[in-house]
Order: C-alpha cells, then structure tokens, then sequence
C-alpha cells in the first residue's frame, strides 16, 4: 500500500515539486499541499464505521470534517489506525446537537467524545490563535509560556499551525478524500523524520507534554527526531514538573504500554525526562547495578504480550519500575530496626507517596502493585499450606513474573524461580517432593546478592532520537 505511494513521491520531475515544493516544515503555511484521493493509498477502508458516521453527519449538516492526525499519519506508513480524531469548524455545542450520544468534556481544552458502544471518536473543534480576541473563547498562558486554557476557535489554516508535529498536521477530507497536507508532514513521513511546528522551545513551554510525545512517536514509528526539535528537549526536562500528576499517568501508559516501551524507555533516559517522571526510580538505576535491566526486562516482557495481542496491566509495570526503591527504602528501615515485613510494608508507602508528586496512579493499579511487592517476601517461604496460598494468591503470577525479573536482572541468586515454575507445572505427588526437598531451608535459594553500587553512565550530548 504505501510502497506505491513511495513510488509516487519518489518520480522524477515536475510532479514532485509541484506537490512538495521546496519550502520549510516550520509553521505558518497559509495553504496546504491538497494531494487528491488517486495520488495516495488513504481508504475508508482504513477508518472505522463510527468515525465515518461522524464525518457524514458533520458533512451533510453543512459543516467541515476532518479525519486528522495519526490515523492519517499510519494509514500512510501502512499501519492500520485504532484511534481516530476528527476536526471540524462545527464549535463543541453544535456537535453535541448533532449527537445525542456525545458529551463536552475538558476545560483546559473543550472537546466532544461521541461514543459508539466502546469506541470513542474524539471531535475538536478548528483552533484559532491565543492571542486573538474572541469574547467568550479564550485562551490563557502562564508567565512561563504554559498554556493553560485553549478555548479559541479559527479556521483549518490556524488549527493546523497550532499542531504540534508536521507528521500529524495532515488533515482527510470527507468531501472529496483528498488529504491536505499544511506543513509538509507527507515529506516528513517519507524521510523518517519527527519536527515540530514552529518554536521547539516555545511550543515545549505551551506545553511540556509534547517531549514525552516527541519521544513516544520516535520510539513507536522509528522516527529521528529533526535536530532542532531534539535540541531544548534536555535542558527544558524539568518542565514536566508543573503537569498534573493525573495527566502525567495517561501519558505513561501511552509510552509504556503501546508495545514499543523498551525503545521508549531508552530514550527517556537519554534525554532527561525520566527523572521527571520517576525520581526516585532513576536515583535506584544510579545506585542499584539490577535496578535499569529489571526494568528493561519488565518492558520488553510487556511489549511481548502485546505484540501477542495478551493482556497487560500497569499494576506490573509500575512494580518493577519503583521496586528499586522499594529495596533501597526497606533496607534503610531494617537497618533502623525493622523487621523485614514491616521495613517492606514502611518502605512501599514512602516510595508510594513520593511517586505520586509526580504520577497519580489510581488504587485499582497501587493496590495490585503492592501486592505484588508483599508476595516477594512470602514467595521464598515454602513450607506446609503456606506454599498453596501464596499460589492461589490473585496477584502470585504476577509476582512470580517479577521474581523470574529480578533473577535475571542480577538482583537474586537463581534457584527460586525454577522451583516455583516446577511446582506450578507438577502434579500432587512431584509438589509434596518439592516440599521435602526444601526442608528445614524453607528460604533455600533466592537470597539477595550482594548490593554493588552503580557508577552513573555519563549521559551522551550528541544523540539523534532513534537510539
């Protein structure tokens, strides 16, 4: 599909330069590049029947409709999209007139969700400039740039500009299934390469979050990041501390539980924005020589089960995301006296509070997540009927995932792992020979090696955002 339109970008002549031009990417193109439905692999084959019912009822009420931005962008590189976006010059209460199952939501910027059983489809309306006057419709900075409120309606031409990255700044129409393309994002896509519109250091400081996008969509589409968007991104890092924490944890599961968090995760690290994230975290994969592999392994095994079409959840990932700190915490109780359940159980709360300054985790996720903290200290345990509960525990298999993780990363001596796949896999008879074979050891194997501290890696000045 999108080898044709390769072909069709790469053809000599004329052809191309009358489409593409030789203009900049940066912001301020007052008419877009129209490339017609016979020109590129785009169908509504690609899109939902629910988004299409959106743009048609848009369409035939007399307003403009848009399909914009990702789902455009991936049904270009050849992925099929999942989520779909329209854009309309219809204002949020007008839609909601349209359809009686939809409902404004947001303040900071009003949007609509129209709800199909499951499926969402996400109508905004066409985005003006922040500055202009317009009554009622406002928008809003902080001293430091941050947008705070957006609420200014304009024309296709503005709402385009206002996007944050050329590659998304492609817009569908229902009219006439051209795609509109307002800042080059077509000849982006073609050179792999991810650049914001406009200022990176302005429209970082409109908002912080586009960092953490600029990474996720380098790591997700295997995009570079163009030179001059990669380069504030460090030292505009800290930014990201004055998001919402609520905010920030749909953020983390969009970089995290996508299928690309390995890649995702490296990039982070790379560019600073990590210990915005996870503070503590990234203090634990200074200290701790396991602490960075576990993690590594925890999202490589989720990026697995996704790409296994298998379920996930963020429970497990945040367990070992923030089990560095726990150990660092539990050891520092227990060396004040504590025993080791309670040190555990002291230690979790204070990583617990300290995470959620920064990423408000939901209890149906922390609550799991310290379960399966708490089945570290029972699973070397393994005497009489203790052995059966631990097992039928609701959270043992995900802690016996994390304990084959800590292995693996260094942290414990190998041995329990093992022990706990064979009597998971043995029937009654082989079980109660475990059991004799462990004894009047019941710890037996997985003892903590020993604690080695970790030299910090020097961070890299020069990278090009595909690591």
């Amino acid at each position: 599909m999108f080898k044709g339109f390769t072909r069709f970008l790469q053809s000599p002549g004329e052809r191309l330069k009358s489409l593409f031009g030789t203009d900049s990417a940066a912001a301020g193109l007052s008419e877009p590049r129209i490339i017609p439905r016979q020109e590129h692999p785009v169908s509504r084959q690609h899109f939902s029947d629910a988004a299409l019912k959106v743009l048609y009822r848009l369409h035939n009420a007399g307003f403009e409709a848009y399909l914009v931005g990702g789902c455009i962008r991936d049904a270009l590189i050849g992925k099929m999209p999942k989520d779909f976006d329209v854009a309309t010059n219809a204002t949020p209460e007008e839609i909601k007139e349209l359809f009686r199952n939809s409902r404004i939501i947001g303040r900071r910027f009003r949007i609509v969700h129209v709800r199909f059983g499951r499926e969402v489809i996400e109508v905004t309306t066409f985005r003006g400039k922040p500055g202009d006057d317009h009554g009622d419709h406002i928008a809003q900075q902080s001293d430091q740039g941050l947008l705070l409120r957006d609420n200014v309606w304009g024309s296709i031409q503005e709402d385009a500009i206002r996007r944050d990255f050329t590659i998304n700044a492609l817009y569908y129409s229902i009219a006439d299934f051209s795609i509109h393309d307002f800042a080059n994002g077509v000849r982006d896509i073609e050179s792999r390469i991810l650049r914001l519109i406009g200022d990176p250091a302005t429209r970082y400081r409109e908002d912080p979050v586009r960092m953490l996008r600029a990474v996720r969509f380098a790591g997700k589409l295997d995009f570079h990041l163009d030179p001059a968007t990669e380069a504030p991104i460090r030292e505009l890092a800290p930014l990201l501390l004055q998001i919402p924490p609520a905010r920030l944890f749909d953020e983390i599961l969009k970089l995290f539980m996508a299928g690309h968090g390995v890649e995702t995760f490296r990039l982070l690290r790379d560019y600073g924005l990590f210990e915005m994230l996870f503070p503590e975290a990234a203090e634990a994969m200074d200290e701790l020589s396991w602490a960075e592999p576990l993690v590594e392994a925890a999202l490589a095994s989720t990026d697995r089960r996704i790409a296994e079409e298998r379920p996930v959840t963020p429970a497990f990932l945040f367990a070992a995301l923030l089990w560095g700190p726990v150990q660092l915490r539990q050891a520092e109780q227990e060396a004040n006296g504590l025993p080791p359940i309670p040190a555990l159980q002291a230690a979790s709360q204070q990583v617990v509070s300290r995470q959620l300054k920064h990423i408000s985790i939901p209890k149906r996720f922390s609550l799991p997540m310290r379960d399966i903290w708490d089945l570290q200290q029972r699973l070397p345990l393994r005497r009489g009927r203790r052995v059966y509960q631990t097992r039928e525990h609701p959270r043992f298999r995900a802690a016996y995932d994390l304990l084959l993780l800590r292995e693996a990363a260094g942290e414990l001596n190998p041995g329990l792992g093992d022990w706990w796949t064979a009597f998971q896999q043995a029937d009654e008879h082989e079980q109660r020979r475990l059991l004799d074979k462990v004894g009047a050891n019941p710890a037996g194997s997985g003892a903590p090696r020993k604690r080695r501290r970790r030299r910090r890696k020097p961070r890299s000045g020069n990278g090009n955002g595909n690591a």
